[in-house]
């Protein structure tokens, strides 16, 4: 996005987002507390974001056609509708799999090879697994969580439990893939190398995983599970699912892979005599419109973000910052507070990192902070906060998903209390700036500050240069 950090900071800025927050959360809260059933769905998350979005409307001295700009740039943002497309696209592969009978046969297939009692902790490797070759957690959730919620439903196990066991395990290959956008960001904003991040986030996401695996064993084997009952399958109902993960595995770009991924579904289903080319295509069309609530709240979240940067949001969040730093330690839990902070207002880790990355190369230099501690903390706290926001798209999606495929009422905010490796992980991130057992490659291999700040000097002079001439 476009965001001019040198515009003056505003901490008014940032109320639109709060106004979100506050009705939200509160209304459910509130409702909870009362008593009432699916407490979170009486007021639509969709119509909180749209009164902030109107408060945006109202703060500044642009003209209305000027702040709808700022806005659709926001909402038009690559980022943002590749989100969008691969939601409606998730949809309908979800919806047309499961109209041909897909999730079932996957069910059984799973629960006839898994014993229960390992569910959770086996769900959270394999979305480790895959979020780590892929470098995805969107795409990881979209595959994953339809077979998760009906392994769930069917054996008693706890729904939120085992979504926060996979959108967890789908955060840490986020967090440490190397084709991921936001290692490839982190790396880029601090001028390190990949493999250099890689090795200083291992010792941080490895032990966090580790934890969570024990935690997942003990917490999340269930006292009795209920009757499987029949577990017959067809194994082709299984393919368009196996296909799915393998093309992902491999690096197949994701609309490709939803897309084949719905077409052999639908084929299968039309050849099965579950579909016909009429069903098929109703099946995708409610694929999409079952996407609605979640496309519109990051449609409105991405316009959004772009006005609160735009009116001062962010480069007031960093003016505060900057002031609480003093020393090498202080800077480094300021550029995790700055990252997290960005994730909160703009819910997407990605943005984030690119919004808080030019100022924490600069805190970096100025403190001596070594810019692979900085990349590797720019990418772990971005992801603990993306894992934990109930209105960021990965708690939205499961539980949209789970809604969509089963009928079975979620609240991301239920799933928030299981993301148990974003939690442990965020211990284990502050740990290391502390005892800094995590940098050993850095202190085997000490950066040059003074080769680094004279490039970037010179770097700076060029700019400049061609700026004038």
């Amino acid at each position: 996005m476009n965001r001019d950090l040198r515009k003056r900071g505003s901490g008014l800025a940032l109320l639109p987002f709060l106004l979100f927050i506050v009705i939200y959360l509160g209304a459910g809260l509130l409702l909870q507390a009362k008593g009432e059933e699916m407490a979170f769905y009486q007021f639509p998350s969709v119509t909180a974001m749209f009164i902030a979005v109107l408060a945006a409307f109202c703060m500044g001295k642009e003209s209305i056609n000027e702040k709808f700009s700022i806005f659709a740039r926001g909402a038009a943002n690559e980022n943002v509708l590749t989100m969008l497309m691969i939601y409606i696209l998730a949809g309908a592969f979800s919806t047309v799999a499961k109209a041909m009978g897909g999730v079932d046969s996957t069910v059984n297939l799973g629960l006839s090879i898994i014993p229960v009692h390992f569910l959770a902790a086996g769900v959270f490797v394999i979305s480790a697994f895959m979020g780590t070759a892929t470098g995805t957690s969107m795409g990881t959730i979209t595959t994953i969580v339809p077979i998760v919620v009906g392994v769930a439903d069917k054996s008693g196990l706890s729904i939120p439990l085992l979504l926060g066991a996979c959108v967890g395990g789908a955060m840490f290959g986020d967090n440490l893939s190397m084709i991921s956008d936001t290692t490839i960001a982190a790396t880029r904003t601090q001028g390190c190398e990949l493999r250099d991040k890689f090795r200083v986030n291992f010792f941080i996401a490895l032990p966090a995983a580790l934890i969570t695996i024990v935690v997942l064993l003990l917490v999340g084997r269930p006292e009795t599970a209920a009757s499987m009952g029949d577990l017959s399958f067809s194994i082709v109902k299984v393919l368009p699912y196996v296909a799915v993960l393998a093309l992902a595995l491999v690096g197949v770009n994701v609309f490709l892979t939803l897309t084949i991924g719905i077409f052999s579904a639908g084929i299968i289903g039309m050849i099965g005599g579950e579909l016909t080319v009429f069903t098929f295509a109703q099946a995708i069309w409610n694929g999409f419109t079952g996407m609605s609530e979640i496309f519109f709240l990051a449609l409105f979240c991405g316009g959004l973000s772009e006005m609160i940067a735009h009116n001062g949001g962010i480069v007031w969040l960093i003016e505060k910052l900057r002031g609480m730093m003093h020393g090498n330690k202080s800077a480094q839990v300021g550029i995790a507070a700055l990252v997290s902070l960005a994730d909160c207002a703009t819910a997407n880790n990605t943005v984030a990192i690119i919004v808080s990355g030019t100022v924490a190369r600069d805190m970096s230099r100025e403190y001596k902070v070594d810019p692979r501690c900085t990349a590797s903390l720019l990418d772990v706290f971005s992801c603990v906060f993306q894992g934990v926001i109930p209105y960021g798209a990965q708690l939205l999606t499961a539980a949209t998903l789970t809604t969509l495929n089963y009928n079975i009422p979620m609240s991301p905010v239920e799933i928030v209390p299981y993301m148990w490796y974003c939690w442990i992980l965020a211990a284990f991130g502050l740990l290391s700036i502390f005892i800094p057992y995590a940098d050993g490659v850095c202190r085997k291999d000490p950066w040059n500050w003074e080769y680094d700040v004279a490039e970037s000097g010179a770097a700076e002079k060029k700019a400049r240069l061609e700026k004038s001439e």
